[in-house]
């Protein structure tokens, strides 16, 4: 780790992140492990239920936890009025710190479940952060219901889940003002994290769909915090997830993280997806993890569903309460087959898909009637609304209808047991059921089945541990569950014979579809989770201090662009004064994209362009030539008015040399008076290849293959040039063109494997090309071609914006270290915008090309040009 003086003279750290640290508050100093006893506040002041701790400072190494609530339940005392604020051992954040190393603080960020008044706030704020490690954030009423039971509840959750808001009564659609309390909300957080992080030491790791912007906030104010993401809800499709509004905002705010975490590879697939639809990013693999490349940083994707807390569980289970409760249910129960569900009261849950398959399985097997009751757990619904109402009366209505037709006095098939339910109830529910049944539509993870498969491993001690999960194929932990029986719940019969084989399913089976899902359960808890999370963290942040970091972008579009210490921008004071002081100049330039920005129409060069390339090449001690994918014909005929202007086409293959500038001063005045008169001199000097062969019989074999993926790919055609052929596919569709091209890669790399070619893959391209053929090699040819004439150059400007002229600048690079070659003294490559490259220098835009170019040609030929460009305005 660099020191922070060492950052300072390196200019790798904002002024922002270094006022951080001044805002660091003194109470950080209380010891980082806090006790799990509760704690209370009145309205009057501070009280606890302990002594103060000696204070000592802080461990090395924290790690900031960010959600939407803290794991922290607050209640007050009705006599009293006094907050009680004690540990929710429930909440996965409190669970998941058993994962980090025992040295490490943790430092919770998030809202409280209850309402405490402005008065209050601080003193609250000041017992959570001493005792609880806990940085509350007090949202207005307002914000909050906007925020969470608006944007997040009824738009957020239903659109992640599949459901469009085609209609008003079919769902929430986009308020602008739910949209504006989401961002402030966010940034409400962000102020928080603020106030507490130490940017240079301390790992953030956010949590879920509420705070998916807050990554932007915290990128912007400090450009190298070290922050990871996981997403506990599905991420949808593109064309569900491509119908949010502020879909972009969204997906910037997910690559402003270092590490993005999912439970299962199909929402990875689909942001993955996203990304490129939407943003134009690729994708790769190395080495097991994906990576996006995001302006020069890399955006790691992470897979690994959570788990659950096997001490916790096992502690619930060891209560006497538990134990006790277990032993009533089996009596209650005693001779029946109890199918267990437990939902939150949810549009997506499936409660009511359960019912009907239930009351299918009575009305199909006769003989299960009196024998087999599905109890269903309802978990408070986490908002309000009518949709909940609406899932709650027809579960009811359905319900009510089952058990008025197969039920019986003592025996009714569907027993609702309504919540809040204790941890001890729910454990000993799971530990007397036969069958566990999750039915979601659709839901991010869901625990229940590795609760229930943990509960009967420890507390079925009578027989061999027996379980049945019948699990629906559209959650998330139905990957991880080799030995449930998966089923799509929108088919009750499926269901329902999915809970009749569980019944009548042998005793052995059933053992050995519990045994392999406890293996995995029991080696894959939450500690692992958070522990392989924090270290692919760790891993995604090493490179943060060997690079400068940019900021780029307003508002919710900002983003960091990650360069080379090295990488500056290329100064036209220092430039010129190093052109003045040369005498063998050779100036390298790109076309499309450097000298003529790429959404142009016209791609005709501009008088101002001519003009200034004409001056360049007027001074006898330049060499200035065009470097360029271009066909030779094109070239030819635009610069056509520039007559001592070099000109190399197809990345190299062809090109036109000019010999003027190696023939002395007093020839050189002798022929330029020849070629004022004529003027044909340049334009009639011939095309050369670069002396590969000009067999292009591959070509014959090549255009079968490219047509074939032309006729199968809307929107893709393809391009044919005298020594290549290029299959483009911008305009076809994102992923489909990305695949297409991927097989034609490996389709014409098999049929011409054994021609004198390569084929490579570009920015949706695949281009077939002689080997031996770059912008690379130009370069090469015509700084050895320069030194052969006793010109070695002692001044070299190469300028281009794309992949191709990344080859010039790599080779460029290996003549400027190349002990045994003649040294230039004066090199400036240089890349057009702020983005990795082999370039030590970059310009913004064809704009500035264009002006510092002037600016050498005024250098060149002051009063001429300076009165050319006068005539001109």
């Amino acid at each position: 780790m660099l020191s922070r003086s060492c950052l300072g003279l390196l200019n790798l750290v904002s002024v922002d992140d270094y006022q951080a640290l001044s805002r660091v508050p003194s109470l950080m100093a209380v010891p980082g492990e806090p006790t799990r006893d509760s704690y209370q506040i009145s309205r009057d002041g501070l009280s606890s239920g302990g002594s103060d701790d000696a204070v000592s400072p802080p461990p090395q190494e924290r790690r900031i936890i960010v959600a939407n609530q803290l794991p922290i339940k607050a209640t007050r005392d009705s006599d009293t009025k006094k907050w009680i604020f004690e540990y929710d051992a429930d909440s996965l954040y409190l669970q998941l710190k058993d994962g980090f190393p025992s040295d490490v603080e943790v430092l919770y960020v998030g809202s409280l479940k209850a309402d405490v008044e402005a008065s209050e706030q601080d003193e609250v704020s000041q017992v959570l952060l001493e005792r609880f490690r806990c940085v509350p954030t007090f949202l207005p009423w307002e914000i909050q219901n906007k925020f969470y039971h608006g944007f997040c509840k009824h738009y957020l959750w239903p659109l992640f889940h599949y459901m469009l808001p085609m209609s008003p009564s079919h769902g929430a659609r986009f308020d602008r003002a739910q949209w504006q309390a989401y961002v402030l909300a966010n940034k409400i957080f962000a102020d928080k994290v603020t106030e507490v992080i130490n940017p240079d030491e301390d790992f953030v790791w956010v949590h879920d769909y509420h705070l998916m912007i807050l990554p932007t906030f915290l990128r912007k104010r400090f450009h190298r915090v070290k922050l990871g993401f996981f997403l506990h809800s599905p991420f949808p499709s593109s064309e569900i997830y491509r119908t949010l509004p502020v879909r972009d905002d969204i997906l910037r705010a997910f690559l402003n993280c270092d590490l993005v975490g999912f439970h299962t590879f199909d929402y990875a697939r689909h942001f993955l997806s996203c990304c490129s639809r939407m943003l134009g990013l690729d994708y790769e693999s190395k080495r097991g993890y994906i990576g996006l490349d995001y302006y020069g940083r890399t955006v790691t994707i992470k897979i690994l569903p959570v788990g659950i807390h096997m001490g916790q569980l096992r502690s619930v289970l060891s209560l006497p309460r538990t134990a006790k409760r277990v032993e009533e249910l089996k009596v209650e129960y005693e001779g029946k087959v109890v199918i267990l569900g437990v939902d939150d009261m949810d549009l997506f849950k499936g409660i009511s898909l359960k019912f009907l398959a239930m009351g299918q399985l009575l009305e199909v097997h006769e003989a299960l009637r009196g024998k087999v009751v599905l109890v269903q757990i309802l978990n408070p619904a986490r908002s309000s609304g009518k949709d909940i109402q609406d899932v709650k009366n027809e579960s009811e209505a359905l319900a009510k209808e089952i058990n008025d037709k197969y039920g019986r006095p003592g025996y009714q098939p569907i027993v609702f047991v309504n919540g809040p339910v204790s941890t001890e109830d729910k454990a000993a529910y799971y530990a007397i059921s036969e069958c566990c049944v999750v039915n979601a539509v659709r839901d991010g993870m869901n625990l229940v089945p590795y609760t229930y498969t943990v509960c009967r491993q420890i507390v079925e001690s009578e027989r061999p541990n027996q379980s049945v999960i019948i699990v629906s194929e559209f959650i998330g932990c139905s990957p991880s569950l080799s030995g449930a029986i998966r089923v799509n719940p929108w088919n009750i019969d499926d269901v329902s014979e999915a809970m009749n084989s569980a019944i009548t399913m042998p005793d052995g089976e059933k053992h050995l579809r519990h045994e392999k899902h406890y293996k995995y359960i029991s080696s894959h808890d939450v500690a692992y989770w958070a522990r392989s999370f924090d270290q692919d963290l760790e891993r995604a942040c090493r490179e943060h201090y060997l690079k400068r970091y940019w900021g780029v972008g307003f508002g919710l579009g900002f983003r960091i662009v990650a360069l080379d210490p090295t990488f500056r921008k290329l100064s036209v004071d220092n430039i010129v004064s190093a052109y003045k002081a040369t005498h063998s100049r050779l100036i390298l330039l790109d076309y499309d994209g450097t000298m003529l920005p790429q959404a142009s129409i016209n791609k005709t060069p501009s008088p101002e362009v001519l003009s200034v390339l004409n001056y360049l090449c007027s001074d006898p001690k330049n060499m200035v030539f065009i470097v360029s994918g271009r066909d030779k014909d094109c070239l030819g005929k635009w610069f056509d008015p520039c007559d001592k202007l070099g000109l190399s086409a197809e990345h190299g293959y062809f090109t036109r040399y000019i010999t003027l500038h190696y023939i002395g001063p007093i020839c050189f005045v002798i022929v330029r008076l020849i070629w004022c008169v004529c003027g044909r001199l340049r334009r009639d000097t011939p095309w050369e290849t670069c002396g590969l062969t000009t067999d292009f019989d591959w070509k014959k074999m090549a255009e079968p293959v490219m047509a074939h993926y032309t006729e199968a790919t809307d929107g893709s055609f393809i391009e044919h040039k005298e020594s290549a052929m290029v299959w483009h596919h911008q305009e076809a569709d994102p992923y489909f063109g990305s695949c297409q091209a991927k097989e034609l890669l490996d389709h014409l790399e098999n049929v011409l494997a054994n021609e004198p070619v390569v084929v490579k893959r570009g920015q949706h391209i695949v281009e077939v090309k002689p080997q031996g053929v770059s912008k690379g090699i130009v370069v090469e040819n015509l700084i050895s071609s320069m030194r052969s004439e006793g010109k070695s150059p002692d001044f070299l400007l190469c300028i281009g914006d794309d992949r191709s002229d990344e080859d010039m600048f790599e080779s460029i690079a290996r003549s400027v270290s190349n002990p045994a070659l003649p040294t230039i003294s004066q090199v400036f490559a240089c890349t057009v915008g702020q983005k990795p490259s082999m370039a030590k220098y970059y310009l913004e835009d064809t704009s500035e090309v264009i002006k510092l170019l002037q600016g050498l040609a005024t250098a060149s030929a002051p009063s001429a040009f300076q009165e050319s460009q006068q005539g001109s305005l």
